[in-house]
């Protein structure tokens, strides 16, 4: 079954793409037609690719990988955002701190950063701290909680990247690269496909249009994240069982013993009642 249909993409308007003008001829196999001097993207194509996107996307989920959403761009950060935590999942909506994947250990000294001026608030340090050291503090805390506060439970780096705007976050794509980490990618008229392991064509400017797409795919990972939660049930259900089997069978196994003690008795009397008689 389909994660999305050509109707709900369309209504979204993730059909429509840039001006000619503007277009990357690598997407020319997306592009539909052009009309009034802007083209129009083939949304068959963008259902099947939103739902090989999806299943891969699930798989990750499934396997306990974090997947990290990047969108930087007004019109996406919310419902990015929105989405990202409905799953439990990392995302970066405010500018694109460079190298936190290629200099990814320098990243966590931030975020550890920030949970020590934590420490500082919880352990009383902080209040006796003078007025323009606890002013620098709490702004460097904000600072710090508005770039990497949505990053701080990555502690490795992640399985994935899905990202609204590929042009824009192009470091983003860069770095992923880099780094062999597969890039998904909502990809405009205007964007160059190539760097991108799982194009989806489709509309990046309009929040409708990133909606919708997102909408399928988080529906995905939730699914994997879903499936991922049963199996773990399932295999500690099996492992409180093992300890009752191996109880059963060691059971059994006394029992076994106790009757061949109860036929070596029953013939040791025997034997000791045909030697009286054969003495009588």
């Amino acid at each position: 079954m389909s994660r999305t249909d050509f109707d709900t993409l369309l209504k979204a308007g993730c059909h429509f793409g840039h001006l000619r003008r503007k277009w990357n001829p690598a997407m020319a196999p997306y592009i539909f037609m052009e009309r009034n001097g802007i083209h129009i993207i083939d949304l068959n194509k963008t259902v099947a690719k939103v739902d090989e996107a999806a299943e891969a996307l699930k798989q990750i989920a499934k396997s306990g990988k974090k997947i990290l959403f990047v969108a930087t761009k007004k019109q996406a950060k919310q419902i990015v955002a929105e989405k990202a935590t409905s799953v439990n999942m990392p995302f970066v909506i405010e500018r694109w701190p460079g190298g936190m994947l290629t200099n990814f250990p320098t990243i966590r000294k931030a975020v550890k950063k920030m949970t020590n001026i934590d420490k500082l608030t919880s352990d009383g340090t902080y209040s006796n701290l003078s007025k323009r050291e606890m002013l620098q503090v709490t702004r460097q805390r904000a600072k710090l909680e508005k770039n990497l506060g949505s990053i701080a439970d990555l502690t490795r780096l992640p399985a994935a990247l899905f990202i609204v705007d590929v042009l824009k976050e192009n470091i983003a794509v860069r770095e992923a690269n880099r780094l062999g980490i597969p890039v998904f990618g909502i990809v405009d008229t205007n964007s160059d496909p190539n760097p991108i392991d799982f194009v989806i064509p489709a509309n990046d400017d309009a929040t409708d249009s990133v909606g919708a797409i997102l909408d399928a795919v988080c529906g995905a990972i939730a699914e994997g994240l879903e499936e991922r939660k049963a199996e773990k049930l399932d295999q500690e259900a099996k492992e409180e069982d093992a300890p009752k089997v191996s109880k059963k069978k060691s059971t059994r196994a006394r029992l076994g013993k106790a009757e061949e003690d109860a036929i070596n008795a029953s013939k040791a009397a025997a034997f000791m009642k045909d030697k009286d008689e054969e003495e009588a």
